[in-house]
Parts: C-alpha cells; structure tokens; sequence
C-alpha cells in the first residue's frame, strides 16, 4: 500500500496501518484533545475568573461548557450523518474556537457563559470522531483508531498543568482562552486538510425542534443535578430548571413517536442498543465516581486518623496522575481486542475489572500503594469501556445512523457521570465530621468514604449484568477484507 499522505478515493476504505492511517489518528486525536481543553482548562483559572466577574457563581462557571455540550450533541450528531462527518467537525472546532476568542473578550459574565455555549459544541468532536475513523477505515482497523482517539486526549490531562501553569503565570488568566482558540483552530485545518470525508450520507431533513427539545431538556436536567445543591434543591429557580427539562424531554419523546424522522428514533432502538446504554451509564457513573472520590481523599493527610487518607506531597500527583496512563492503555487495548474478537468482550472485561479495582479500593483509601494501583485500574477499565461502549453501539447502528447513536453514547456517559457524581457528594456531604479539614475542605467519616466506594462497587456489579447478555450474544467480530464470512455468524445490528 502507498504510504503518501494523498487522500484516498471517496468511498474507499484503509485495511491496513500506513504513515497515512497514523496521521489521520493523530489528526482525530488532536480535535478530541480540544474538547478537554476547551471544557477542563477554564477550571484552572476558576478563582481569577469569580474575582475577574465579580460572581460567587463557581458551579455555572464549571459546568457551562458540558451543559452546553448536551444540548449541541442531538443536533449535531444528526446533522453529521446528513451532512458529512467531516463537514460537521470541522464547523464543530470553528463554533469552539468563535466560542474561546468571546470568553476571552468578554465584559461580562453572560456574554463569558454564551462564549462557554458556543466552547460546548467541542463536546460532539468525540463522537463525530469516532463515526469519521468508523467509515474512513476498515473495521478492524477502525475500533483500534476509535480506542486511540477516545482515550488518547487523556494523556492531556497528565501535562496540561505543568503546560499552562507557567503560561498562566506569564500572561494571565486569559490565556487559557487564547491556547483553547489557536488549538481549535489549528484541529479544523488539519481536519480540512488531511482528513477524507465519511463515504456514507444518511438522507431526509434534520427534526430541528425535536433536537432542541432534546438538547434543551437534557441540558436543564442535568443543570439541576449539577448545580442544585448551590441553587437549593427545592429553591425556585431549581425547581423551574427541573420542570423545564421534564417539560422539553416529554415533547421531545410525544414528538419522536409521531413524526416520520425524528432527531431520534425512539422505536428503532435494539435491544443490543438499549442494554449497551444501560451497561455504559451505569459503568460510567462508576468510574467517573471513583475518580472522583480519589481526587478527594488524595488530600487528606493520614495524620488526621480517619481511617483513610493518601496526602503526601509528590505521591499525590502519581496517584491523580495513574488513572490518565490507565484511560489510555485500556482504550487502545481495547480497540485492539475489539477488531479481534467485536466490542462486547473488552466492555464485558473492562467491567469486570472496575469491579475489582473498586473493592480492593477499599483497603486502598489508607494505603497510598494499593490506591495507585486500583486508580490504574480504574482507569483502564474507563478507557476499555469508553472505546467499547462507542464500538459497540457504532456497530450495531446502520452506517447512515451511526452519528446519530454516537451521540446518544457520549450523552448517556455524560449522565452517568454527572448524577453518579452528585449522588457520591451527597454521601460524602451526609457523613461531614463538622470542624474538621484537609487543606481547608471539609472531610467525611471514614463509613462515608466505605459507603461511597460500595455504592460504586454495587453500580458496577449492575453494569455487569447487561454486559455479559451482550458478550453472550454478541455480533461477529469484524470481517477481513476479503476473507470468508463463518457460516452462521450474526449479522450486525440485526
């Protein structure tokens, strides 16, 4: 095969690795990249931006970006099978970089959040990436790529501090909008200009009411998830939050039932689909939960006699930084597993694993060894089932639809995340010792760290169920090109 960086015929699949395949990966890599900079690197200027816009709102700062994010995905992810997934990325990172370059001119706080609106789009260069690698390469070849491309931005996560820190120091707070605009920009070029578009195009209009029924209703649900323990759960504003996403999320479904091609399709959903959903919210509740909770106890000194705690200067930031190493070896060995033997086996595995790592957690939140070991394995098991939960619910979807149900993966993981997240807080916030602290936060009983690690322990255990009803009877691992197909093999989706 010609190793050149040509463009391939359209419609013409890459079977095997090349200088041009790598490229195009690291291309892809580049623009999921941007999404974690554009929603996480604000956070490390949060105190500069409350005093810069004199607000003590710290949680709508926060979680703006994905809120925003939800609310982009229907349309988008439809919009990408319609129009060309290409196309659609490229007008992803170009609404990304407009929305950095109004955050760093903005005067006030509402035109900052609509700034952070437009950054949230950032949020569908996941998914329209993992489509792209799925109709630009073979299949064996493409769930590889999508391990690489979905877990290998979290290596960003591991040097983005040491990175930004001195920026910040140099030219202030603002920078971090500056980075995040010249990134988005410099990934729409390179999208424009080495990556081919997706041979396949799904047809119809897009159900443009129905997808800001959708987006809108997600978004203020998870709003009020996010930010209702600030607003007050029962105070009006959450109150109106919360009934608005109720309200937008009923229209949404009366209208998916009744229209000919809604954003969608609520009756086309498998059942492989659904229980592939199912096993990734709980999965990622889980582990998304788990990372949370070892961010807190990193720091809290064993001196205080909890009965837990890891705070010991530079350790901490092995331990933070392990489950980042972990995302990206259990994503890429997971697309390498995956074009083997299909996508169920290294979700069902990746599972498996966060059980295991999240009880042995339990004897790890006072043994700084034992806790870097499980956040590794944690984060394997996050990058496995990440890269599966896209391979699998791609693979099950027609190639005219698999925009459309990647989105619903990354919405569904980002639910999980967010409501597993809350419900761990509330456990920490009920069992609070008053009085005491770890650098100046507040600390829970050590039977509030246990329960809180059991409750993600039992989420995982519930993953696991609709996880081995899919390795059971899972599709057919994808095909060599040319190869004979195994009498009797299942076809995909069916």
């Amino acid at each position: 095969m010609d190793d050149t960086l040509e463009k391939p015929t359209p419609g013409v699949q890459e079977h095997r690795w090349s200088k041009r395949l790598v490229l195009w990966a690291a291309v892809l890599t580049l623009a999921n990249v941007l999404a974690d900079v554009a929603i996480g690197s604000p956070m490390m200027v949060l105190p500069q931006l409350l005093e810069h816009f004199d607000t003590d709102q710290a949680a709508w700062l926060n979680a703006s970006a994905m809120l925003a994010g939800a609310i982009w995905s229907p349309l988008l992810a439809k919009s990408s099978d319609i129009f060309g997934k290409r196309r659609i990325l490229i007008g992803t990172l170009l609404l990304a970089c407009a929305g950095a370059l109004v955050c760093l001119a903005a005067p006030n706080i509402w035109i900052f959040l609509a700034g952070r609106f437009f950054q949230g789009a950032a949020f569908a260069a996941v998914f329209i990436t993992v489509t792209l690698a799925r109709q630009i390469y073979s299949p064996r070849v493409a769930m590889a790529v999508v391990g690489l491309v979905t877990s290998g931005s979290s290596v960003v996560g591991i040097i983005e501090p040491f990175l930004m820190k001195p920026v910040i120091d140099v030219f202030g707070h603002r920078s971090v909008f500056v980075v995040a605009a010249l990134l988005a920009a410099a990934a729409a070029i390179c999208v424009r200009s080495f990556i081919p578009e997706s041979p396949i195009r799904g047809t119809g209009r897009i159900d443009v009411v129905g997808a800001l029924l959708l987006g809108g209703g997600l978004g203020a649900v998870l709003a009020y998830v996010s930010l209702g323990s600030d607003l007050g759960w029962l105070s009006g504003g959450a109150i109106a939050l919360l009934a608005a996403g109720a309200v937008a999320l009923a229209g949404w479904a009366f209208l998916a039932l009744r229209v000919d091609e809604p954003i969608i399709d609520i009756r086309a959903l498998s059942r492989p689909v659904l229980l592939t959903l199912l096993a990734l919210v709980l999965a990622a509740g889980s582990f998304r939960s788990m990372l949370q909770l070892t961010s807190i106890i990193a720091q809290v000194p064993p001196g205080l006699g909890l009965g837990y705690g890891l705070g010991d200067g530079e350790a901490v930031a092995v331990l933070l930084a392990t489950p980042n190493f972990g995302i990206v070896i259990g994503g890429a060995c997971a697309g390498w597993i995956a074009g083997r033997f299909g996508p169920a086996l290294p979700l069902l595995g990746g599972i498996a694993l966060g059980v295991v790592a999240t009880f042995v957690m339990l004897a790890g939140v006072s043994v700084l060894p034992l806790a870097i070991a499980c956040g590794a394995m944690v984060g394997v098991a996050a990058g496995a089932i990440g890269a599966s939960g896209y391979n699998l619910a791609t693979g099950l979807a027609a190639p005219e639809r698999q925009g459309t149900i990647a989105g619903l993966v990354s919405v569904v993981l980002a639910l999980g995340s967010v409501v597993f997240n809350f419900a761990g807080g509330e456990v920490l916030k009920a069992t609070r010792i008053p009085g005491t602290f770890a650098d100046g936060a507040p600390v829970s009983t050590a039977a509030g760290v246990y329960l809180y690690v059991a409750m993600a322990g039992a989420l995982f255990l519930l993953a696991v169920v609709p996880a081995i009803m899919l390795a059971r009877h899972r599709p057919a691992a994808p095909a060599v090109p040319g190869a004979p197909q195994r009498p009797g093999a299942p076809a995909v989706g069916r």
